[in-house]
């Protein structure tokens, strides 16, 4: 089968790959010269025979609605577009909506698998019409690792099912990792703990809490012993945020995915709004905008509130981590 990949980052290059492992050909594009196999859209779409399939794997918002824009002025009816990336799932309706219009097919795909994907394998999320998943189906089963298909792709449902299982799966994703983050903190906090990463390995097999993020965590402490060097400085990717706005809209409640989520907000924070009170009850004010990641946020969207002092550390060992040293 042909297939064409508009976006060749860490993810999309590394699909590119896997799929071309499989035996299917894939003509690729990226603003990157250095990565593609073409240097215009139209070269992309001209190279592909009809019915055409093309895989979007850009930045969500802007980038990938322009993406899905020009694609439909350059596909035919019965072609097909795969939207990859980590759009909102709202947007899958309008972008099918647009496609439907000129006879043109649209699948969202949630992807998991991260830089590990090419050789593991790629957990596939899909929303959309069945007989648009199944064209491209020998694209989704070179992607997902092997085995039953059942465990690796699910067909989730409509239109924008697939974005909205991704979503979801990207919360609970913050709340097994800030429970894992907790508990290296416990044991790190506690001297006669000599050997925390030794902990966590003995933890990777044979006990309820082993998975593939527990492996990661040892392997990072393998890397860094004690993440000596680390900051605690951590992003978002938007996710997490729509996931817990769905809650609130579905009175669904959510209490340990909201609390990492707000984590995450804390670590971009010398101190908080609510400290800062605190401190003004003692005669100190003050405080400037944190950094921001324009690219992704919404216009006028802050990542924390205006008044939070920005994070100054430089990943410096915490206070009472006397087993730093030793954790490797």
């Amino acid at each position: 089968m042909q297939l064409g990949m508009i976006g060749l980052g860490k993810m999309g290059g590394n699909m590119r790959e896997r799929i071309r492992r499989a035996g299917h050909e894939v003509i690729g594009y990226d603003l990157a010269p250095d990565v593609r196999d073409v240097d215009t859209l139209e070269e992309l779409v001209s190279g592909l025979s009809a019915p055409r399939t093309v895989w979007v794997m850009v930045p969500a918002g802007k980038p990938t609605r322009e993406t899905v824009s020009q694609l439909g002025e350059l596909l035919e009816p019965g072609d097909l577009v795969i939207d990859g990336g980590n759009s909102h799932f709202k947007d899958d309706a309008l972008h099918d909506a647009e496609l439907a219009e000129k006879g043109i097919g649209y699948v969202d795909c949630g992807v998991s698998g991260g830089i590990w994907g090419l050789e593991n394998g790629y957990g596939l999320m899909c929303g959309g019409r069945p007989e648009h998943v199944e064209q491209a189906m020998p694209i989704f089963d070179a992607l997902r690792p092997e085995g039953p298909r059942e465990e690796g792709f699910v067909h989730a449902g409509d239109v924008g099912a697939g974005h909205y299982a991704k979503m979801v799966h990207n919360g609970i994703e913050y709340g097994l990792m800030h429970a894992y983050a907790e508990g290296f903190e416990l044991l790190t906090a506690k001297e006669i703990v000599k050997d925390v990463k030794g902990c966590f390995q003995a933890w990777s097999r044979g006990t309820v809490v082993r998975s593939w993020l527990l492996d990661l965590l040892v392997k990072a402490l393998e890397e860094t012993p004690g993440l000596e060097g680390v900051s605690e400085y951590t992003t978002d990717s938007g996710e997490g945020r729509w996931t817990v706005q769905e809650a609130i809209e579905n009175a669904v409640p959510m209490p340990v995915i909201s609390a990492a989520l707000f984590a995450r907000f804390n670590s971009r924070q010398e101190n908080s709004p609510a400290m800062q009170a605190v401190a003004a009850l003692r005669g100190q004010f003050g405080g400037h905008d944190v950094k921001m990641l324009d690219d992704q946020l919404a216009e006028g969207q802050k990542e924390v509130h205006d008044f939070a002092r920005a994070k100054q550390d430089a990943g410096q060992a915490r206070p009472g981590d006397a087993n730093a040293d030793s954790a490797g």
